[in-house]
């Protein structure tokens, strides 16, 4: 793989208003400034206000080829090759496979920059859109050079495969990785938040402890949803804030849950919401996403202690919060820093895209909209209060470990040690496992060690799975050295069950098969069977015998319970 130089584009369009026409630069009063930094080119914006802005370079590359994007926070199963649509928006970056001569080539916007960005790649040229609004509205950065993206690109005559994995590398220079392989147990995928308490976790924390042995490289155990005082209330999916205290009975002192799963030989991991709070609304200067998703009732929450927390509307039958508010990023700050002083070494956080947009990634689309509000500082896209949002929580953690799950990763990286890229995996339908989890697996491996750990989300144990199918994914899980969780159901323990998981677990706490994985048949199928692990080459078969269930696979794209 080769960078190329990124050229100028023969095109710049913007939009001053999120519902506007698009204009020439000059004639808006806006300055977008396109330099040279390195091979790549960096797009800066000056000007009162901006919504977005397009970046138009001509070309028919693209005929014959098949195309790749990648996901706005999670891949939801839908990630493969496809022709050329020039409709379809593709965020963060885009490869396209030349089928011809075997050549893929492609580009992409560094991680953490001021913008949502996605691409348009047609048989006559590629356009790169730039989203810098604040919430609903257009950003007004005042009298700052607003960074929005640098563009980087690379040319490949390896595998597709390497040049997306070369591609990852390019555009994340500074990756937070684990110091060692990730692995252990999680409890949600047999609780799902219900019936469990600490002699609970502490039993599957002995489960984990007993299946890994004396390996040197100690696994965790992550108290999921459920533990916290809200996770019982009105049945809702997933519990809110506030996170000062256990749920009572069940959890009446989260520094003795950590010190009993720590007795056991296992390092104490802990889930949270940080952008959900179940106070009261009062009025307040609060503002909303907009983006045709506004909810009613934006205002403030004040907290027990008189902070005063800015809101972007209802969520679950509480109140989200909006992250560019300072008084926001204080209370995320001391609720993390209690999470790792009660003495949890991994902290999982949970649902901030949902929260801030009111939207799962299926239905962000090219994130259109009319006009709305702003956040609460306008003066902040969108994109930039969530990279401060994901720094809040990795200063706070000090020497935990952090684990973002409903997290853009194109921002959180280099803030957040591991990120789950896919939607829930199943321990009630294997079906779900198969489209999201081998999905996520295939198609964003390459941003693994790049970006972050790559999570592909828990592989289930229960009565309600076949251990057959099951077995595999796990099997591929733990040879590609990505982040390896599984959720153990008591009830399915066994001489076999055990031996299968204690086989996996221990290779994935070795660091997985060496090399690590790559999936050989991806060009042709949304669920790679073929892959390298370690110089061998293994098929698995993922589908059932009565093949796949057409309804799962259009069930919203919500957390599974």
């Amino acid at each position: 793989m080769t960078e190329t130089t990124t050229v100028a584009p023969d095109l710049v369009r913007v939009q001053v208003t999120p519902a506007g026409s698009w204009q020439d630069p000059a004639r808006s009063g806006l300055r977008v400034d396109l330099q040279p930094q390195g091979r790549g080119l960096r797009v800066d914006v000056a000007g009162t206000r901006v919504a977005r802005i397009l970046l138009r370079w001509h070309t028919t590359r693209a005929r014959g080829c098949r195309i790749l994007g990648d996901a706005w926070e999670r891949s939801y199963g839908e990630l493969e090759w496809r022709v050329p649509r020039a409709e379809r928006p593709l965020p963060w970056m885009f490869l396209a496979h030349d089928p011809r001569d075997d050549r893929t080539w492609g580009a992409g916007v560094e991680v953490r920059g001021g913008a949502f960005a996605f691409w348009l790649v047609d048989t006559q040229g590629v356009s790169l859109v730039l989203d810098l609004r604040s919430g609903g509205a257009a950003v007004e950065p005042g009298d700052r050079l607003l960074h929005a993206a640098t563009v980087r690109a690379v040319e490949g005559q390896d595998s597709a495969f390497d040049t997306q994995r070369a591609l990852a590398h390019l555009l994340c220079t500074d990756p937070l990785l684990p110091p060692q392989p990730v692995v252990g147990a999680n409890n949600w995928y047999y609780a799902y938040g219900r019936d469990f308490d600490t002699r609970a976790v502490v039993g599957d924390a002995r489960t984990i402890a007993d299946l890994v042995g004396d390996h040197p490289v100690r696994p965790f155990m992550v108290v999921d949803d459920g533990w916290s005082p809200a996770g019982t209330a009105d049945g809702l999916r997933a519990s809110g804030g506030p996170w000062d205290r256990g749920r009572v009975p069940e959890f009446p002192d989260m520094v003795e849950v950590a010190s009993a799963i720590r007795d056991q030989g296992v390092r104490p991991g802990i889930w949270y919401r940080p952008l959900l709070r179940r106070e009261e609304a009062a009025p307040g200067t609060g503002h909303g996403p907009g983006a045709g998703h506004m909810p009613s009732g934006v205002g403030t929450v004040t907290t027990d202690t008189g902070r005063h927390l800015a809101t972007v509307g209802p969520r679950d039958g509480a109140l989200a919060l909006d992250p560019s508010c300072a008084q926001v990023l204080d209370q995320v700050s001391e609720d993390v820093s209690r999470l790792s002083g009660w003495g949890f070494e991994l902290i999982k956080h949970d649902f901030s895209t949902y929260d801030l947009l009111g939207r799962w990634g299926p239905d962000m689309g090219a994130l259109g909209g009319v006009e709305g509000p702003a956040l609460a500082d306008p003066t902040m896209t969108t994109a930039e209060a969530l990279v401060g949002f994901y720094r809040q929580i990795h200063r706070a953690a000090g020497d935990s470990l952090v684990l973002g799950c409903n997290v853009v990763g194109h921002l959180a990286a280099g803030h957040t040690h591991i990120v789950r890229t896919g939607d829930d995996t199943s321990g009630l339908d294997w079906d779900r496992t198969r489209r999201t989890g081998i999905n996520t697996l295939g198609f964003r491996l390459g941003q693994h060690r790049a970006f972050f750990a790559l999570d592909a989300d828990c592989v289930a144990s229960t009565p309600h799975t076949d251990w057959r199918m099951d077995r595999r994914f796990l099997d591929l899980v733990a040879r590609s050295g990505t982040v390896l969780f599984v959720s153990v159901d008591p009830a399915t323990r066994g001489e076999r069950v055990d031996a299968d998981l204690a086989a996996a677990l221990r290779l994935a706490l070795d660091g997985g098969a060496p090399g690590g994985g790559e999936p050989l048949d991806w060009l042709d199928t949304p669920t790679p069977q073929r892959w390298r692990l370690g110089g061998e080459t293994v098929d698995y078969e993922w589908l059932e015998p009565q093949g796949a269930d057409p309804f799962e696979a259009w069930t919203a794209a919500t957390p599974e319970v």
